[in-house]
């Protein structure tokens, strides 16, 4: 099999993967696509650029008219009857104010100073009264950029947003090496029982994600969502800050103080669907079910309850890209983690599919339109801010996602490597630990594409959530209640807090070129997630993070967020997750051991229940003593430190090339580096 030059017909990929070449055809057919699509966009505006500038002409802007200064409002409802402004400006007349439309279907007023500077200003609330053949409603506009709601979380309102221009203290850090993402709630971030704000996460979290090593904070849940419950993922209003939170500014000063600790912060962006919702959403707007989503049956996702985007249309197009536009410039983000890309890819939306072949990424069952959007969405944002880092929430595995557009790919930075959260659930709930095999571990948390990069973790906030179970509840479940002091005896407790530990090291040293954890993991947050609803009523118990379990002495959660601390420092120190591949140098199936080096490190693990390694060869590359820089059985990080902190190994030397011999024990793992490193 011959393989071919880079060329610019999206058969770039080959060159990487020469298994892809009987699809060429293919490649060139999704290129092909995102270029008519890009072609079709410059047609209309003249740059994709331009384009995703939707939001300084649509909504409610600052503007003129015959040279005279006041607030355009305008909104793109083809299929509507009438559209009449109403708010707190005219008492709520739906009547009274009534838009224009023009042979695009887009409807606009103009509501100059000199007659509204006094009722119509910052803060002023407002809706949209709709006429359509299919009933009247008060709707909020489509890219309202404030959205509040009553004291009972109910009858929206948009709110005109005019404040003064918000100074920004601190400029945004440099892309890392390599992301060590905080994946992160604001709302559920107090230790008490309630929401929390952006100025509450500012001040009281920030600083703790910093001093974790750290350098990428995820934040969840940022656009407006009317269930607090759905964790945000079932957006209303794309182009507001939840409200819950705090106000815009609030959210920037958020963002700000984040880049002055030296994080960058990237926001989980949900263009996968939207909810239902008609009162505060999209859904109907303009009377019709095809304004903003697919028609009938294949506007419903079958397992979300929510909408799904027509990304083949141009004005759907317009409003989610210049969302992309308006988040990296008006708040100074970092990137997004686009939420979902598994169901915009596949018209089956990934459900009930296995991936076996390039046929099921290239030929069969692919949301074409959706594809071209991805791409379109990526060209955006690094056009918008080249910094700009875009992860991938896939579960498929599609090819060329982390790739450039124009070798083919997607053009995103990262994916997340779905399925290693996966592989532990299934380790812990069906595979004892004499029966844990070394090969299939090290297999599966290499097994990616390595020509694009992979975000590791072993839990998120999914598997956080009531239902499923973090991995300290599944190593220690009920026993986090009573057996977490240090001064109380638990098998159960002993083995859990040594595997948490070896589980995190072995899938950050393994498993990707990025690292996430979800906020409270770190130290084994001893409870799940489980937001207030009628089915625990309405409770906030579960929906907070007890922080102070990290910071006492007596418990064991302290040395857990000791431990996470120094592997971070593994990456700061010795660039461990840009490292290439890890080469594998010892597996031994019925001692359970396995040992590997990446980023001029090299990791021993010892999974076996019982058995000690005393004087265990561990071969190294180097001809130099080496010593000990991490051992998940130090005494600080809740061990029996049977093996002194910087232990020196003395290098050996026979046929079979350089060793160093190490002590090991049961249920422990060692990172050795060479001396002077």
């Amino acid at each position: 099999m011959t393989t071919p030059t880079l060329t610019q017909d999206g058969t770039g990929l080959i060159v990487h993967d020469p298994w892809l070449e009987p699809y060429a055809d293919s490649l060139r057919a999704r290129y092909r696509r995102f270029v008519e699509s890009r072609s079709r966009i410059e047609a209309v505006a003249g740059s994709l650029g331009t384009f995703a500038r939707g939001h300084d002409y649509l909504g409610f802007t600052r503007g003129m008219k015959d040279g005279e200064p006041g607030v355009w409002y305008r909104e793109w409802a083809p299929g509507a009857k009438g559209l009449f402004l109403t708010g707190d400006f005219n008492d709520w007349n739906r009547f009274s104010h009534m838009l224009n439309r023009d042979d695009a279907g887009v409807w606009s007023i103009f509501l100059p100073d000199r007659q509204y500077n006094r009722t119509l200003r910052h803060e002023s609330r407002v809706k949209v009264f709709v006429m359509t053949p299919r009933g009247d409603s008060d709707r909020i506009p489509a890219y309202a950029r404030r959205v509040v709601f009553d004291e009972k979380g109910q009858h929206a309102a948009a709110v005109l947003w005019f404040p003064p221009p918000f100074r920004w203290a601190h400029t945004a850090p440099p892309p890392p090496r390599s992301p060590r993402i905080y994946e992160a709630h604001v709302g559920m971030a107090p230790e008490e029982g309630r929401i929390g704000t952006f100025r509450e996460f500012e001040r009281n979290v920030l600083p703790r994600i910093a001093r974790g090593g750290y350098n990428t904070v995820q934040l969840m849940a940022v656009q407006e969502h009317p269930y607090y419950g759905s964790f945000g993922y079932h957006v209303s209003n794309f182009f507001a800050v939840s409200s819950r939170f705090g106000t815009p500014d609030d959210f920037k000063r958020l963002v700000d103080a984040a880049h002055g600790l030296g994080l960058r912060v990237v926001m989980d962006l949900v263009h996968s669907h939207s909810v239902k919702n008609t009162v505060e959403g999209l859904n109907g707007f303009d009377g019709t079910d095809h304004q903003y989503f697919h028609a009938g049956g294949r506007g419903e996702h079958p397992a979300w309850d929510s909408l799904l985007f027509d990304y083949g249309k141009l004005e759907v197009q317009r409003f989610l890209l210049s969302n992309v536009r308006y988040w990296l410039e008006e708040y100074n983000l970092d990137g997004f983690r686009f939420d979902g890309v598994t169901s915009m890819l596949y018209l089956h939306h990934g459900l009930g599919h296995g991936f076996h072949s390039y046929d099921d990424y290239l030929r069969h069952g692919i949301d074409d339109d959706a594809v071209a959007y991805l791409q379109l969405a990526a060209e955006t944002a690094h056009a918008v801010k080249p910094a700009a880092t875009l992860i991938a929430e896939d579960v498929s595995g599609m090819v060329g996602l982390c790739r450039p557009v124009a070798e083919g790919g997607l053009g995103f930075d990262y994916r997340l490597a779905m399925g290693l959260p996966d592989y532990w659930v299934r380790q812990m709930k069906e595979v004892r630990d004499e029966d844990r095999r070394m090969g299939e571990m090290f297999g599966t948390l290499c097994n990616r594409r390595h020509m694009e990069a992979h975000i590791a973790y072993c839990e998120s906030h999914d598997q956080s959530l009531v239902g499923d179970k973090t991995i300290a509840f599944w190593l220690m479940d009920k026993e986090m209640y009573t057996s977490m002091s240090v001064s109380t005896p638990s098998l159960i407790v002993d083995r859990g807090i040594a595997l948490h530990k070896m589980i995190r090291l072995v899938t950050f040293a393994l498993g990707g070129e990025g690292w996430l954890n979800f906020m409270g993991n770190e130290f084994g947050h001893p409870e799940w997630v489980d937001f207030p609803r009628e089915g625990n009523n309405w409770s906030y118990h579960y929906c907070r993070r007890q922080w102070s379990l990290s910071e006492r002495d007596d418990l064991r959660y302290k040395g857990l967020l000791e431990f996470d601390r120094a592997m971070n420092t593994l990456d700061i120190s010795h660039a461990l997750l840009a490292a290439s591949q890890a080469e594998k140098v010892l597996e031994h199936e019925d001692s359970q051991l396995l040992a590997f080096r990446r980023g001029g490190l090299t990791f021993v693990f010892n999974w076996h229940p019982a058995r000690s390694q005393e004087g265990l060869r561990v071969p190294v590359t180097a001809p130099v003593d080496h010593t000990l820089c991490l051992n998940t059985d130090d005494s600080v990080f809740g061990g029996f430190g049977h093996v002194m902190p910087g232990q020196n190994y003395p290098v050996a030397k026979d046929d079979g090339g350089s060793y160093v011999r190490i002590y090991l024990p049961a249920r422990s793992a060692q990172v050795l580096m060479t001396r002077g490193s």
